[in-house]
């Protein structure tokens, strides 16, 4: 049974489910063409084309519910509407690491998260120790790499 719990997402990241959705939806007439194209060429037991025709539908209708639930349980939260002295879902950070090396990471929902482009998913390990926290706090985050320390310097709302 589906969660009814909210999913919360930036706009892009609501954008971003809809386009996969609607990129599936469009693949589903194509499957039934190859299911049938497969049929008939004839004994259905040895007949790899239509195997892998019926798993990949498999895979696309299992994918289309599951973006479904998600978009119809969004939460699209639009940070620039958020304020406060706390850091919170949508809010951008400054961090200063060990080597007061500044950092900069959006709090975002997991289908947008990318740490590379400095968003990183509010269930994050980083996230989870962010989430209402204060500018001049400190944050002890245990990672896969090992500890790390970092403070919080900066919260913007953009």
């Amino acid at each position: 049974m589906a969660s009814v719990e909210k999913v919360p997402m930036l706009a892009e990241g609501y954008e971003k489910l809809s386009t996969q959705l609607a990129a599936l939806k469009a693949e589903r007439p194509q499957i039934v063409d190859a299911i049938e194209e497969a049929r008939a060429h004839g004994d259905l037991s040895e007949n790899a084309e239509y195997h892998a025709a019926k798993e990949r539908q498999g895979q696309v209708e299992a994918s289309i519910g599951d973006l479904e639930d998600r978009l119809s349980r969004a939460q699209v939260i639009d940070p620039t509407t958020l304020s406060g002295d706390r850091i919170v879902f949508g809010a951008t950070v400054t961090l200063a690491d060990e080597d007061d090396k500044p950092v900069k990471y959006q709090i975002v929902g997991q289908a947008e998260a990318d740490a590379k482009i400095g968003k990183i998913s509010y269930n994050s390990p980083l996230g989870r120790a962010l989430i209402g926290r204060k500018v001049d706090d400190e944050i002890e985050v245990t990672v896969p790499a090992g500890d790390k320390y970092y403070l919080v310097t900066k919260i913007e709302f953009v």
